[in-house]
């Protein structure tokens, strides 16, 4: 039976390469002359530090390019709040991998109520989704890509004829 898995997950080489560019870029910029800026990937998170708050949005808004552009889903970011200490502004942006159990059976949920003959099932940080034709399981990639998917960076994986 054709099937495929539904996970979410980011090439992390491609990751450090997108931190390294905006760090690269940060360096190069006019609005940042002067300014002891920086952009650092540990293991999952990223680590910015700028001398104010609103530095820390602009350095955001570039690391999502950088990121988009190496092929990496924006959705998977998760920045966190802002932590303000006299003369330095931090932020961490932890990269999400994996489905959660709750985001997992959002997703079954979902296939299940758009009525279509496949089987959807959770293994561990994974959906895996079975039908007998190959078309309804197009149809359920086209549902999760859709408006009415989820908002989670998922990737479709395995697929098996």
């Amino acid at each position: 039976m054709p099937s495929f898995d539904i996970v979410s997950e980011f090439d992390k080489h491609e990751a450090s390469n997108a931190v390294d560019q905006a760090n690269r870029e940060i360096q190069g910029r006019f609005d940042f002359k002067g300014v002891t800026a920086s952009l650092e990937l540990n293991g999952d998170t990223v680590q910015l530090e700028a001398e104010v708050d609103f530095q820390l949005t602009q350095m955001l808004d570039v690391l999502r390019n950088r990121l988009i552009a190496r092929g990496i889903d924006a959705r998977c970011m998760d920045p966190q709040d802002p932590e303000l200490s006299g003369v330095r502004a931090r932020q961490q942006i932890v990269l999400k991998q994996g489905l959660e159990q709750k985001e997992a059976k959002d997703i079954v949920k979902r296939i299940k109520d758009s009525k279509l003959k496949v089987q959807a099932q959770i293994q561990g940080d994974k959906v895996r989704v079975t039908g007998k034709k190959r078309d309804d399981l197009q149809q359920v990639m086209a549902l999760l890509r859709g408006e009415e998917g989820p908002d989670l960076a998922l990737q479709f994986d395995n697929f098996r004829d």
